[in-house]
């Protein structure tokens, strides 16, 4: 089987795969103003059967962990039926979402049940206004219903994504602490980010993980050791809580030299990078299946255009308008 690999002999194991631009939530840091389609969203997203075919590109090129992105994923109709679709690569070992979790309550069973394995819920706030103010969606408990649902469904651990922002939810980490104390869930704070579109944002709301890192390690908690196919956190644990830290801090040093991970928009475009300035089209060799070896060597060929590192430090954010464009 023929490995991903990079000029920097970064190997590839995980594909971050948009199913859809559109989101119903319009969070402060994403699509304030709610979902707009423009350029190429007026596209229409990839079909059932081009996700079949692109997943089964990247297995037989050593993918083992796709995530299912958006926008809100689970907004997709066939949603289900995605999952099932990559369930059939059995060199996919996890398949996982990252969801806005308004759909859990209901449809949960029914992912798992279709081959899902591992689910990542955006929950920015504990405090149900709070949570209405950063997310314009009064969903609080609706979300937090869906987590126990998923829990019920036989998932044995989830994934609570957190954006981490000045003034709004940087001192709130002993509320985070006092609900993991009990819950296996990994509690993930997430470095605010800039995009092309919320520069100003940016710079009111931005803090390290830092600050939070140095309050876990000071209260006995310790870093664990990075899976192959783990995604970019820095992960902590400590005796006394079931639930673990995550800290996701791409502004850090050396953040890019264990990335392991590509991304193909909802419209078909390879990413090799979140913050990079364009896409290598792939749409066009997923028409049919006599296409799959052709696809696999213009993802492997694509590769060598990989830069060593993003450019956010000096605040180039590349074609990222928006965190819903690619998937995050």
């Amino acid at each position: 089987m023929p490995q991903l690999t990079d000029a920097f002999e970064r190997k590839f194991y995980y594909l971050r795969l948009s199913i859809t631009d559109v989101c119903n939530f319009r969070c402060t840091y994403c699509l304030p103003d709610g979902y707009k389609p423009n350029g190429a969203a007026n596209k229409s997203f990839l079909s059932l059967e081009e996700i079949r075919r692109i997943t089964r590109a990247f297995a037989e090129s050593g993918t083992d962990k796709v995530r299912l992105t958006g926008g809100e994923p689970s907004m997709r109709r066939d949603f289900t039926d995605i999952i099932a679709a990559v369930r059939e690569n059995p060199g996919i070992r996890q398949i996982a979402v990252t969801t806005n979790g308004y759909r859990m309550a209901r449809d949960v069973a029914e992912w798992r049940d279709a081959g899902l394995t591992s689910i990542n819920v955006s929950i920015d706030s504990l405090d149900p206004r709070q949570f209405h103010a950063i997310t314009g969606q009064d969903k609080f408990h609706q979300v937090m219903a869906g987590i126990d649902a998923a829990f019920e469904a036989g998932f044995e651990k989830i994934k609570v994504n957190s954006v981490l922002m000045r003034d709004l939810n940087h001192k709130s980490l002993q509320s985070f602490l006092n609900w993991i104390r009990e819950r296996p869930i990994q509690l993930r704070f997430i470095e605010l980010m800039e995009t092309g579109d919320h520069n100003a944002l940016f710079r009111r709301h931005h803090i390290s993980g830092e600050v939070i890192r140095d309050q876990l390690i000071m209260q006995g908690w310790q870093r664990q050791p990075r899976a192959r196919s783990d995604g970019p956190a820095q992960v902590f644990t400590h005796p006394e809580y079931r639930g673990e830290i995550g800290l996701i801090m791409p502004y850090e040093k050396d953040f890019c030299a264990s990335c392991n991970r590509l991304r193909v928009s909802a419209v078909g475009n390879l990413h090799l990078c979140l913050f990079g300035d364009g896409g290598v089209p792939l749409r066009d060799l997923l028409a049919s299946d006599d296409q799959q070896d052709e696809l696999q060597a213009r993802i492997a060929r694509s590769l060598g255009q990989k830069k060593q590192t993003h450019f956010l430090h000096q605040g180039n954010t590349g074609i990222t308008q928006n965190l819903s464009f690619i998937g995050g």
